[in-house]
C-alpha cells in the first residue's frame, strides 16, 4: 500500500480519501492544542499561505496521546485553531499515533521514516514531507520549526 490507499476522517467526520492530494507535496503533522509547540501553528500557516498555490498541502492530525494536550472535541480543536492561529488548512479528526489504536495512515508513515525512537512518535508536532508522488520523503520532529522546512518544502515543489 501506498499513502494514496488510505482514507481518514475529517474533523467532520467525513471520510477523505488521500488519493485526492496526488500530485501535491504534503506536510502531515499530528499536533495539540495545549502543547508548548502549539506556537508551531502560526509557522505551519505562513507555509500554507506561501505555497499552497503551488500544489502544497498541511494535514493537521490532532492527537491527545501526549500528556492530554489535545483535549476537547474536534470541532473544539478546530474552533480553537481558527480563532487563535487563523488556522486554514485542514483539521482531521483526532487519532491516536502510536499503540494498538493508532491510526494506520500513520503506521505507514512511521514505516517510510524512523525517528530518534525508531517508529515511534516521541511528541505532538512531528512531521512528514510528502513528495508529488506519495512517496515519505522526510521526517522532523518536534522542535523543528516549520520555517525550517522551507528549503526541503521548496526543492519539492
Amino acid at each position: 500500500m501506498g499513502i494514496y490507499d488510505y482514507t481518514v476522517k475529517d474533523a467532520e467526520g467525513q471520510d477523505v480519501s488521500l488519493s485526492d492530494y496526488k500530485g501535491k507535496v504534503l506536510l502531515i503533522v499530528n499536533t495539540a492544542t495545549g502543547c508548548g509547540f502549539t506556537p508551531q501553528y502560526n509557522g505551519l500557516q505562513v507555509l500554507y499561505e506561501k505555497y499552497r498555490e503551488q500544489g502544497f498541502e498541511i494535514l493537521d492530525f490532532p492527537c491527545n496521546q501526549f500528556a492530554n494536550q489535545a483535549p476537547g472535541t474536534d470541532a473544539e480543536i478546530v474552533s480553537f485553531c481558527q480563532l487563535r492561529y487563523q488556522i486554514t488548512f485542514r483539521t482531521f479528526h483526532k487519532i491516536d499515533v502510536n499503540g494498538e489504536k493508532e491510526e494506520p495512515l500513520y503506521t505507514y508513515l512511521k514505516s517510510q521514516q524512523k525517528g530518534i525512537l525508531g517508529s515511534k512518535i516521541k511528541w505532538n508536532f512531528t512531521k512528514f514531507l510528502v513528495d508529488r508522488d506519495g512517496n515519505v520523503v522526510a521526517r522532523f520532529g518536534s522542535a523543528t520549526k516549520p520555517e525550517d522546512l522551507e528549503d526541503d518544502i521548496k526543492k519539492l515543489l
